[in-house]
C-alpha cells in the first residue's frame, strides 16, 4: 500500500548498480524520507528475467518484465540503470512524457543523444539528473552544473575510467606488459571479458562529451571527441615515461581553445605522459579523478571510486533526494545549458606536445639531422636525449606544441631517413616534464 504523500519510485535494471539502489532505498528509507522531506516508496523494479540471480533479495511483487508499463503507471521518479541506447532512450522519454522525473547513469545515451532527453525533460517540466553517469560516486556533475555555473571553466582534465587506470598503474609499478596487466584486471573483476569499451577509450570518450557539454555550455557528443585507447601502450613507453619523471595515464581532456572563428571546444581522450608531480599522477589502481580549472575558483580536484555498484548507487540516491525536494517544493532543477553553441575543434587543429622515441644509427651528426627534420615541419624541440650505444642507440625527443598533421609529417620524414632504423614510440605529453 502506498504511504500517504509518498513519491512513487520505479527502478529500471537490477544489476550491480540497480540492486544497490534497491538496497539503499529499502535500508535507508526513513533517513531518505527525512532528507527529502517526503517518503520515497519503491513500487517496481523492471528486469529482463524474473528468475535471474541478484545481489539483493527483491520482493517478487516488485519485479516486472514490462518496463514500459511501469514507467507509464503514474510513478513520480524513475531510475534508469540498464545502460545502452535502446530501450533506455524510449523508456526515459516515455517516463518524462508520463510526468515522471528521471535519474540516469547512462553515459552512452547522454553522450549520443542527450539533446533529445533534455528537450523532453524541458517540455514535460520535469528533472533529468545524471550524477552517476560520470566517475561513479565522485560529485563532478553537480559542481559543473550548479556550483561553478557563476564561473568560467577553462579546462577539465580527468582520469575517468578505472579499468584503464588500473592497467596503466600496474604497468608502471610492476613493469608488466599491457596483456599481462589486462589479464590481472580481468581476474580481479576490474575489466570485462570483452574490455573493448574501456581499453579503446569509448567509455572515457562518452564521459568526456558529458563533461565538455557541462563545462562549456555547448552540446558535445561522443562523436565529437577524439578517441585513442591504451592497447598500443607498451612497457617500453611506460619505462620511457619513468625515465623523464612521468607516468602514462588515459586522460579525458576538455578545454577552451582559440579556433578560426573565436573560442572553440577541444575534447579528446588518449594516453599521455604526465609528470609525477601532477595531482593526477598519484591516482592509483581503479580510482578516478577529475581536475577542473576555472577563472575565479582556480584549480579544483575531485577524487574517489569511479565505478562499482555501491559507489554509483550513492550518486543515484543523491540525485533522487534532490529531485524529491524539488517535487515537494513544486520546482525543478537546472536543465541543459548550451547557449554558447561553440564549435568543436577537430583534433587535427588541436595543439599538443609529443614524446617521440627513435632508433637511430650511432654516428656523428644524427642529432642535427633529426632536429632538422622536426624543424622542416614546424615542430620545435623542447628536450632531446640519447640513450644506448651502437645497435641500441635511441633518441628521445619531447616537442613543444604542434598539430597531429605536423607530427605525422615529421614521423613520415624520419622513417625515410637512412640514419633512422625505426620510430618506436609516439605519445602525447601533458604538463611540464623533465
Amino acid at each position: 500500500m502506498q504511504t500517504k504523500d509518498a513519491l512513487r519510485v520505479a527502478v529500471l535494471g537490477c544489476g550491480s548498480v540497480g540492486s544497490q539502489v534497491v538496497r539503499l532505498l529499502t535500508e535507508q528509507a526513513d533517513d531518505l524520507a527525512m532528507r527529502a522531506g517526503v517518503p520515497l516508496e519503491l513500487v517496481g523494479v523492471a528486469v529482463r528475467r524474473l528468475d535471474a540471480p541478484r545481489e539483493v533479495d527483491v520482493p517478487g511483487h516488485l519485479l516486472t518484465t514490462d518496463a514500459t508499463a511501469l514507467v507509464t503507471s503514474g510513478v513520480d521518479l524513475v531510475v534508469e540503470v540498464i545502460g545502452g541506447i535502446e530501450p533506455a532512450r524510449s523508456l526515459i522519454l516515455a517516463a518524462l512524457e508520463s510526468g515522471a522525473s528521471v535519474v540516469t547513469a547512462n553515459k552512452a545515451l547522454l553522450a549520443e543523444d542527450g539533446a533529445t532527453l533534455f528537450e523532453a525533460a524541458e517540455k514535460a517540466g520535469r528533472d533529468l539528473y545524471y550524477e552517476a553517469a560520470v566517475a561513479g560516486a565522485i560529485p563532478i556533475i553537480r559542481p559543473l552544473r550548479e556550483s561553478l555555473v557563476g564561473d568560467t571553466v577553462t579546462r577539465v582534465l580527468g582520469i575517468v575510467n578505472g579499468t584503464t587506470n588500473y592497467i596503466l598503474d600496474k604497468m608502471d609499478s610492476s613493469g608488466a606488459g599491457f596483456a599481462d596487466a589486462l589479464g590481472e584486471a580481468q581476474e580481479l573483476g576490474y575489466a570485462e571479458a570483452d574490455p573493448t569499451a574501456d581499453v579503446e577509450g569509448f567509455d572515457a570518450a562518452a564521459k568526456a562529451a558529458i563533461l565538455a557539454s557541462l563545462a562549456f555550455h555547448t552540446r558535445v557528443t561522443a562523436a565529437d571527441v577524439h578517441r585513442e585507447g591504451i592497447s598500443d601502450v607498451t612497457a617500453a613507453d611506460v619505462r620511457s615515461a619513468a625515465d623523464m619523471g612521468a607516468v602514462v595515464k588515459l586522460l579525458a581532456i576538455c578545454e577552451l581553445r582559440d579556433g578560426p572563428e573565436g573560442q572553440a571546444v577541444s575534447a579528446r581522450v588518449h594516453p599521455a605522459m604526465i609528470p609525477r608531480s601532477h595531482p593526477l599522477a598519484s591516482v592509483r589502481e581503479a580510482y578516478n579523478a577529475v581536475f577542473v580549472e576555472s577563472q575565479a575558483a582556480g584549480r579544483l580536484m575531485f577524487y574517489g571510486p569511479g565505478a562499482g555498484g555501491a559507489p554509483t548507487a550513492s550518486a543515484v540516491l543523491g540525485d533522487l533526494v534532490t529531485i524529491a525536494r524539488h517535487h515537494r517544493a513544486g520546482t525543478r532543477g537546472a536543465g541543459e545549458s548550451a547557449y554558447t553553441a561553440r564549435p568543436v575543434l577537430p583534433m587535427g587543429e588541436t595543439l599538443t606536445r609529443y614524446h617521440v622515441a627513435i632508433d637511430v644509427e650511432d654516428r656523428a651528426g644524427v642529432l642535427a639531422l633529426v632536429a632538422t627534420a622536426f624543424a622542416e615541419h614546424g615542430v620545435s624541440i623542447q628536450t632531446v636525449r640519447q640513450e644506448g650505444r651502437g645497435a641500441d642507440a635511441q633518441l628521445v625527443v619531447v616537442s613543444h606544441r604542434a598539430t597531429d598533421a605536423q607530427l605525422a609529417a615529421t614521423v613520415a620524414h624520419l622513417q625515410q631517413m637512412d640514419i633512422v632504423r625505426e620510430v618506436t614510440s609516439v605519445m602525447r605529453v601533458e604538463g611540464e616534464t623533465e
